[in-house]
């Protein structure tokens, strides 16, 4: 009975020498490096980090995701450096601006890690600096809108509000003009509202004094569709039969799924592909998924019809 026992606690010591082993080979750690909430969307990205980091830790019990938000390229850079010394399997990074932070992100990549690059693309967007990269579709975005206008309002009088000077904002101009081109769809004015909502409020309280007849808005993102929407109410203007911003916010959407006929769509630019880019470095990692390359969301047309599939009402956007 002794040797018996014996036996028993030897094989149980095995087995768990062999367990741990295991853990250990399983133990890893991905880096995500986001930009932190300086607006509706970024904040949407962080919560869409902490909700996939969570599960992919649950499915994965030897994973270890740390998250960590950055104000500007600087303290960005300094962020990856921390993690790099974390000892990190991979990165995940949405850069707050991605020229100034190529050389922390190719440290990373020079090091055998596999890095995947999120929505932002420096000028040299290629295998010496990420593994994979995961966009939103930008020209898509403006494609999508314009041609739900020219197909509902073939007519209309519209102004835009655009983003910021960068090369988002005119990848989703360029989108857009194709969106409307052969309609009679004319342009009245496009200024720039910087993806906030005070300075879109401004801006759409400039176009209600200079255009008597404005038929339609568009304004490429939800944070500034906030503003505009608050600008024509405060105006009482009754002539703007609709707008159409962009990203996708709960609020946005939850107008689209309610019926208002002053949001009728809107074209999703999804705060969650930081989500996307977690689950297929996760899967780099543990399932050996061949996940290089190009990953394009689709810029989708948010519709009452299927905008229950797009709404997170315990979001922050």
């Amino acid at each position: 009975m002794h040797k018996k026992l014996m036996g028993m606690a030897v094989a149980m010591t095995a087995l768990v020498s062999i367990f741990g082993a295991a853990q250990a080979q399983d133990a890893k750690t991905i880096g995500v490096s986001i930009p932190a909430a300086t607006h509706g969307w970024t904040s949407g990205v962080i919560y869409h980090a902490e909700r996939i980091a969570k599960q992919l830790m649950e499915r994965h019990p030897g994973l270890n995701v740390v998250v960590k938000t950055s104000a500007d390229p600087s303290s960005q850079a300094n962020a990856v450096q921390d993690l790099a010394t974390q000892g990190i399997d991979a990165l995940v990074i949405l850069p707050t601006d991605p020229d100034p932070l190529v050389n922390a992100i190719r440290q990373i990549k020079d090091s055998g890690k596999f890095v995947a690059l999120v929505d932002r693309a420096p000028s040299v967007n290629d295998n010496t600096v990420r593994d994979l990269y995961v966009a939103g579709n930008n020209p898509a975005l403006g494609e999508v809108a314009g041609k739900y206008i020219a197909e509902k309002t073939p007519d209309a009088e519209v102004v835009v509000i655009r983003g910021m000077p960068i090369p988002i904002d005119q990848q989703r101009q360029d989108g857009f003009d194709k969106g409307i081109a052969g309609s009679n769809v004319k342009i009245l004015d496009r200024q720039f509202g910087n993806w906030n909502r005070d300075d879109a409020f401004k801006v759409m309280q400039d176009y209600l004094t200079k255009y008597p007849k404005i038929d339609v808005v568009w304004c490429q993102d939800d944070d500034m569709a906030v503003g505009v929407l608050q600008a024509i109410e405060q105006a009482g203007r009754t002539d703007i039969q609709y707008i159409i911003g962009g990203a996708g916010s709960k609020d946005m959407i939850k107008k689209v799924m309610d019926g208002d006929k002053m949001v009728p769509v809107n074209v999703l630019y999804p705060p969650s592909m930081v989500g996307t880019a977690m689950e297929m470095t996760a899967a780099a990692l543990y399932d050996s998924v061949p996940v290089h390359g190009t990953y394009t969301l689709d810029a989708t047309l948010i519709t009452p019809e299927n905008a229950k599939n797009y709404y997170f009402p315990d979001s922050p956007f």
